[in-house]
């Protein structure tokens, strides 16, 4: 044992890195194009959060595809990867987690609610800035507004 005071491992995390990936879900308003967009926040009774589709990898699964398959289990949408966003650093119980983001167009499908999202919403960018539960998803939602295609 190494007498380290910040646990075992020399200063270590506890346990492997969780990998994740989730995407900013976004559509063009009803208006049609240059008439803005909204993004789609899940929310998790356990947790009783609002924050973007995203979940953990499968065994020897891409980041990327995990990231479209949490999309559509989620919300119930397909979409169309875009723009790699920052990828998201924080602990879980002692554990560190990394998340994977992209931002996706939703490309269509519809929402059923789950036993892990109740209910979505599709919010302009403020609106959604005010309603996500953690400040890491509003660093996410800037990203997101600093990549997003003209209209």
């Amino acid at each position: 044992m190494s007498g380290d005071p910040h646990g075992p491992g020399n200063g270590e995390p506890r346990g492997p890195v969780i990998r994740a990936a989730g995407c900013v879900l976004w559509r063009r308003t009803p208006d049609g194009p240059g008439a803005g967009v909204e993004v789609c926040l899940v929310h998790r009774p356990k947790y009783g959060d609002f924050s973007f589709p995203k979940g953990k990898l499968k065994r020897d699964e891409e980041p990327l595809a995990a990231a479209v398959r949490e999309v559509l289990e989620e919300t119930g949408h397909h979409c169309a990867p875009g723009p790699r966003l920052p990828t998201a650093h924080y602990l879980v119980d002692g554990r560190p987690k990394e998340v994977a983001y992209w931002a996706a167009e939703a490309t269509g499908g519809s929402f059923t609610a789950n036993d892990e999202v109740d209910r979505i919403l599709w919010l302009a960018p403020d609106a959604a800035r005010a309603r996500l539960t953690q400040p890491r998803d509003v660093r996410q939602l800037t990203a997101f507004l600093d990549v997003l295609p003209a209209s």
